[in-house]
């Protein structure tokens, strides 16, 4: 089976889910949410790799049923991730009824969205505001929208923006004698809660800032900090990637379980560093695809990928994360995606 084909299967799972079916847990496109936000923007990079135009109509389909409704969804961190993908929907359609609302979230991140000390994105989900939080999460959920909008509107204070988040993130949550990233911080208490170095955090900054770079082009002081601070924790990934391929969901911790999403944004940020000349090639290949086959492997006949854990809040110890229910997610889908689009380029 081809690349291309892989990524159909796992499309029509997606499609196909309605979130009532308990087998699949939370696998559902039926929300404006994050989980929905990561399928809806690797949807979007498989169809800019394969032209599909069916794919297309899906995602501008999903987003007028959405625009439609009378209520707004609450904003959060969380509920900015899907305007990312209706941010690249303007720049390929320019549909000006998409227009006032990427305006409209531009504005709440900018100028009402709560902040930390320094200027921080504070992780304000829709259950807690997270005083003065921050989340590894947000880099994906939120930046890379502001750095897209950013692009798109000739707006470079966005840009600057999100770069910005990048590196008060990267202070705050880069370990500095390992290279790897904790879930968060707190200027409350000035401490990293559980000091996990959680597998999924870990790559929502591997396959975030791959990501910036390749929406800006952009090679500043503040990129190339970036890029240093992504080079650290890719060594450091490399040491802990598992024989099968894999990196279990407490990336230091053996005994806690495999995981697949993290994995699939690792091997995702890998692939597209060797293409973008961000990473040696000689040296991580192996690394990529080892992680890349692993994945293909746990996708099911079905197309659900299989493995992924749960939603996972801040943790105030490790037990946390290792009890997180593993089960098929949109988000899980929506990385592995993102993971095919770079195998697709090769193929």
């Amino acid at each position: 089976m081809s690349y291309k084909e892989t990524a159909d299967k796992v499309l029509g799972m997606l499609q196909r889910a309605d979130g009532n079916d308990p087998s699949r847990g939370h696998l559902t496109m039926n929300n404006w949410e994050w989980p929905t936000g990561v399928a809806l923007y690797g949807i979007y990079k498989t169809y800019q790799q394969s032209g599909d135009k069916a794919i297309l109509d899906y995602l501008t389909g999903w987003y007028d049923d959405m625009l439609s409704r009378k209520e707004g969804p609450h904003r959060n961190v969380n509920t900015v991730a899907p305007v990312l993908t209706l941010t690249c929907l303007y720049d390929e359609t320019k549909n000006p009824a998409y227009l006032p609302v990427i305006e409209s979230w531009i504005g709440w991140v900018m100028h009402d969205m709560p902040r930390t000390e320094f200027g921080g994105l504070q992780h304000c989900t829709v259950w807690n505001k997270h005083y003065q939080q921050l989340w590894c999460d947000t880099l994906f959920m939120v930046c890379l929208f502001l750095a897209k909008a950013g692009v798109v509107l000739e707006r470079p204070e966005l840009i600057e923006e999100a770069e910005y988040q990048f590196l008060i993130h990267i202070r705050y949550l880069q370990n500095k004698v390992n290279g790897l990233f904790y879930h968060g911080w707190t200027f409350d208490r000035r401490h990293n809660f559980a000091q996990a170095f959680w597998a999924r955090g870990n790559s929502w900054f591997t396959a975030a800032a791959i990501e910036l770079y390749d929406i800006t082009k952009r090679d500043n002081a503040a990129m190339r900090q970036i890029h240093a601070a992504w080079l650290d924790q890719l060594n450091a990934l490399w040491k802990y990637q598992r024989v099968n391929g894999l990196f279990t969901t407490l990336i230091d911790v053996e005994e806690s379980y495999c995981e697949t999403s993290a994995t699939a944004a690792i091997a995702y940020g890998a692939l597209k560093g060797i293409r973008l000349g961000w990473l040696p090639q000689e040296r991580y290949n192996e690394f990529a695809m080892l992680s890349a086959r692993a994945v293909l492997d746990q996708i099911d006949e079905t197309g659900a990928v299989q493995g992924v854990s749960g939603g996972t809040g801040m943790g105030h110890n490790l037990q946390h994360y290792k009890d997180i229910i593993v089960t098929p997610t949109a988000y899980g889908q929506g990385l592995t995606f993102l993971m095919l689009t770079e195998l697709m380029i090769r193929e």
